[in-house]
């Protein structure tokens, strides 16, 4: 008769231990943010640092219409992955110790929510946008451009904007606009949305293909992509590095084969030309790249392979 509450007393006090060993052993609340989006390497005497914009998904299969499925899914499988890719959009910022110059803005809110981070690493990495003398863009398309503004005032409003004049007359024409289709209409608009303003303030200046910008860069035509797509060649004490812009965007399936074009490409033809060149000499010489959509940081070096090429990317390496 009297074994029914000590029964109960028990099972009560076994309750209670696995109650709080069950606490004892819980987790900490998950954090769901990722580390601020910079990394920072010398070139000679020269700082340049990447600044993460973002990720956004983009599907290999609807964007490389002339690549067969089969072939994608291939490519993204021997690369551990899988359709719709997680692709960085890149910033690079420039110090050489008498200019800082910024290539590329980032998509701020022209490309979806995942994306317009690069001001905010860029004040991780130390810097403010009123430091920033120029920024030099790669090309128009929205995911380069949309961070020039901030709402309704500029982001940089101490920066002088260059670009080629090929792009900045292509994308900042209301005719070529009126022309285009209506899903091409919007990177009109982004273009002139961020541009326009720069433009207005005396504060835009073009340049010609191959062009000295700054001491240390070099503006290298690399058109096809878009009409004045540029690449720009950063140099100090005999090393290298090319910025190249949209030259690659899915290097699992691009970099082993260069004639893979996406839908973006104005050219398709021009573009495929420049990606296989720009590969053959990167590996030829050796030099550091930067592209805006390899996966972050998005510095590395390109490799010949026995079909098409390799990318090797950056090894993380500590400041000295």
């Amino acid at each position: 008769m009297q074994l029914q509450p000590v029964l109960r007393s028990a099972l009560l006090l076994i309750a209670t231990s696995l109650m709080l060993l069950t606490q004892a052993q819980a987790a900490a609340p998950m954090v769901k943010t990722q580390a601020p989006g910079y990394y920072r390497m010398m070139l000679g005497d020269i700082e340049v640092t990447a600044l993460l914009d973002g990720t956004v998904a983009l599907n290999p299969k609807q964007l490389f219409a002339h690549t067969p499925v089969e072939t994608i899914d291939t490519a993204l499988a021997q690369a551990y992955d899988k359709a719709p890719v997680e692709t960085s959009v890149n910033g690079f910022l420039i110090n050489t110790g008498s200019k800082l110059v910024l290539i590329d803005t980032g998509a701020a809110n022209l490309f979806g929510p995942t994306l317009g981070n690069l001001v905010s690493n860029l004040k991780a990495a130390g810097y403010k946008p009123d430091d920033i003398d120029e920024i030099y863009i790669t090309h128009m398309h929205p995911d380069h451009v949309g961070g020039l503004m901030a709402g309704d005032k500029l982001a940089f409003p101490n920066a002088i904007v260059r670009a080629d004049k090929q792009d900045a007359d292509h994308w900042l024409d209301e005719a070529n606009m009126a022309k285009a289709t209506k899903d091409t209409q919007r990177f009109f608009q982004g273009a002139m949305a961020s541009l326009k303003p720069y433009v207005t303030a005396g504060k835009f200046q073009s340049f010609d293909g191959d062009t000295d910008l700054a001491p240390g860069i070099r503006a290298v035509a690399r058109h096809g992509h878009t009409p004045g797509h540029t690449a720009y060649m950063i140099e100090s004490k005999g090393e290298k590095m090319l910025v190249w812009g949209d030259l690659v965007h899915v290097a699992a399936l691009q970099f082993g084969d260069p004639a893979a074009v996406i839908g973006f490409d104005v050219d398709t033809k021009a573009g495929a030309a420049q990606r296989n060149a720009s590969y053959t000499e990167a590996a030829k010489q050796s030099y550091w790249i930067a592209a805006a959509h390899t996966p972050f940081p998005g510095i590395g070096h390109v490799k010949a392979a026995k079909k098409g090429f390799v990318w090797v990317p950056a090894s993380y390496r500590a400041m000295r």
